[in-house]
């Protein structure tokens, strides 16, 4: 409650200063503001002392207690609620066209190169909260997993369901790229983005790459491309025991067309991207979605409650009550 509090004249407050110098002034004269009789004898009167009389510094308390409320009315206290909506004025549809062939299970990032992807890829959607986002996976062929939806509960389920195996073998780039741009050809969206990863070499399938890069450029939409692997080396799948039918893995030169790569990239006016490990891997997807920005513009209402009427009624009241103690209960001592 306090948060949405606040004064609005702020510098009246610096008034109360006086009220401890009132105060002060009062104690130093509290024995020299009532009238005094001086008589030679006090023989001749019953005194009959009152305890009315000690109550006599309460007119004063109430002037101060008036007088201090004023002045934090005078400072307009209120509280503020203020409430939110905001209006998106660009949009962003994206598409993550993933690689899901049986080198995607290399161990060169951990645990392997498609966990350690379904995992900064989730992040990234979790940082896109305004955008429409679709998911298209391929491998010896492509499909999409999910269109371009704004749900991103179906989008995380989508990407944490990826598994290898669904697709018939090899690496078709250009289908997986295909499918993604397929994705977007409706969309009114005013910018459009594909973020095409692979971890080999576009070696089947009976789509182009650089036809689909031609179909991408005549839709104005961007293509970001991330080649996936270590430099050197990596332990890869190569066949399946036949007692236990777990994968057998062994040690081989990662391959990836990374002329291709960039060839997308640059036509399409998007940016290349090389991701050895986990870290870079993050740190691309961040980059990418910085330099996607969604524009947002944000409107806020503001409510005010003012709270001086009532401290005013309320000095109004003390000041009442004074002016009547004074002329009633303390009349013969004043």
């Amino acid at each position: 409650m306090l948060q949405n509090f606040e004064f609005l004249n702020p510098q009246f407050l610096w008034l109360l200063v006086v009220i401890p110098l009132l105060a002060g002034w009062y104690f130093l004269i509290r024995n020299t503001d009532s009238a005094t009789l001086t008589i030679a004898s006090t023989k001749g009167f019953k005194v009959k002392p009152s305890i009315i009389t000690k109550f006599k510094p309460l007119l004063y308390i109430l002037r101060l207690a008036a007088l201090t409320l004023l002045i934090v009315a005078l400072a307009r206290p209120r509280n503020v609620e203020v409430s939110k909506r905001t209006k998106t004025n660009k949009g962003i549809d994206i598409v993550m066209a993933i690689d899901v062939s049986a080198s995607m299970l290399a161990r060169d990032l951990k645990p392997n190169r498609l966990e350690a992807l379904k995992l900064v890829a989730t992040e990234f959607v979790n940082q896109r909260p305004n955008d429409r986002i679709g998911i298209v996976v391929y491998a010896g062929e492509s499909f999409t997993r999910t269109p371009i939806t704004s749900d991103k509960r179906i989008i995380r389920n989508t990407i944490s369901e990826i598994r290898w195996g669904d697709l018939d073998g090899g690496t078709a780039i250009g289908m997986g790229l295909g499918s993604a741009v397929n994705r977007l050809k409706e969309s009114k969206a005013k910018s459009k983005v594909i973020i095409l990863l692979t971890d080999g070499v576009n070696n089947t399938g009976f789509v182009d790459p650089k036809t689909a890069t031609e179909l991408a450029i005549g839709l104005g939409i961007k293509v970001y491309t991330i080649g996936l692997g270590t430099n050197g080396t990596a332990s890869f799948p190569y066949a399946k025991d036949p007692t236990t039918g777990k994968l057998l893995f062994r040690s081989s030169p990662v391959e990836i067309d990374e002329d291709l790569l960039r060839y997308i990239a640059k036509e399409t006016e998007g940016k290349y991207f090389r991701a050895t490990d986990n870290l870079k891997l993050k740190a691309i997807y961040n980059e990418i979605n910085k330099l996607e920005k969604t524009e947002i513009e944000e409107f806020k209402y503001y409510n005010y409650q003012e709270k001086y009427r009532i401290l005013v009624a309320l000095a109004a009241f003390l000041i009442l009550i004074e002016i009547l103690l004074k002329h009633t209960i303390f009349r013969s001592f004043i």
